[in-house]
């Protein structure tokens, strides 16, 4: 990048080896069977081992007193960037990781305008909102070069990049509802209550099922009515194709509102979101039957870490929605 005025970067050059001494090696030199890596000082004894091996010219770093070392300057940004529930580790050649401290939701903020304020430091996330396990790496911080002007370090921290993992909240509890045609088998709903109960016990909440209720807006209204966990999830019998289906109707009539019908995502386009007074209340997509990543894990997982989830916030999960075949199915082995 281009420099401002009276701010002279470190000096990055081919010298001949006179003028090398205190130097970092700019790249490995091999010397007989003898390989030096790069960023090693350059010392006497180096330079009367390079010049003996026939070595005139050597590329060199050489930092100027404004600048900061590559490794204070990771140190630096690992400790911004580590929020709530993050660790930054001891930085390597320039590079600090940050893993999550423990399973949770990933959340960030300022990274963008980070990355963009300086070519110099590259910040690399998991996507924003994904689930991860304590040790779980959730980012990585580069400083390219050996050492950059502090000025420039300071404007990439002015943005304030920032990692944080939301820990799942603790005794949280739902309730299933499942609905039923008459005279259908229940075989193939039994397989959604089991894997959406171990769906939601990944989270550590802790789910009742009610089961058997006629697929019609009255029933499942009453049922709705007895519910008192902060999340009732609804596996109906048939997939909800309107907002004047069963689900979306019994939503209403028990008093509740419909906050929206379908999402961005796939699979998972079906689901239905609303809301009975204090209660979240998820229409399920025929999709939760399988255990693979789908959009109800993206509105359950917010949930579960404490975060509104409105319409709007359904809408924004289209970028990035594509999930099956993206090899997102099943993200760093969460089920």
């Amino acid at each position: 990048m281009a420099y401002p005025a009276g701010l002279d970067p470190m000096i990055f050059a081919e010298v001949p080896l006179a003028e090398a001494e205190g130097a970092l090696l700019a790249h490995a030199v091999t010397v007989g069977a003898r390989r030096i890596p790069k960023g090693t000082p350059v010392t006497l004894a180096l330079l009367a081992e390079l010049s003996t091996a026939g070595v005139s010219r050597l590329w060199i770093a050489r930092p100027e007193p404004c600048d900061v070392g590559e490794a204070d300057a990771a140190a630096r940004l690992g400790a911004a960037l580590a929020g709530p529930g993050v660790a930054a580790r001891p930085p390597v050649h320039g590079r600090t990781n940050l893993e999550a401290v423990h399973p949770g939701l990933l959340l960030m903020e300022g990274i963008e305008p980070a990355n963009a304020a300086a070519e110099e430091v590259g910040i690399a996330t998991l996507p924003p909102f994904s689930p991860v396990n304590a040790g779980d790496l959730v980012a990585s911080v580069k400083v390219i070069p050996f050492a950059l002007p502090a000025a420039v370090l300071d404007r990439v921290l002015d943005f304030r990049p920032r990692l944080e993992v939301r820990p799942w909240r603790a005794g949280l509890k739902a309730r299933i509802l499942v609905t039923r045609l008459e005279g259908a088998e229940s075989k193939g709903k039994d397989k959604a209550i089991d894997v959406t109960t171990a769906r939601l016990a990944a989270l550590g909440v802790a789910a009742t099922v009610e089961a058997g209720i006629p697929h019609a807006p009255s029933p499942l209204a009453r049922a709705l009515s007895r519910a008192d966990e902060p999340l009732v999830l609804v596996a109906g019998a048939t997939a909800t194709a309107d907002r004047r289906d069963v689900i979306p109707a019994a939503i209403e009539a028990a008093g509740g509102r419909v906050e929206r019908v379908g999402m961005p995502v796939d699979p998972g386009n079906l689901l239905v979101l609303g809301r009975r007074g204090e209660t979240m209340v998820i229409g399920l997509p025929g999709c939760a039957r399988s255990p693979k990543r789908n959009g109800l894990d993206l509105v359950l997982e917010r949930w579960a870490a404490g975060l509104e989830v409105r319409s709007a916030d359904v809408a924004g999960m289209g970028v990035g929605g594509l999930l099956e075949g993206s090899g997102a199915a099943v993200p760093w082995g969460w089920r």
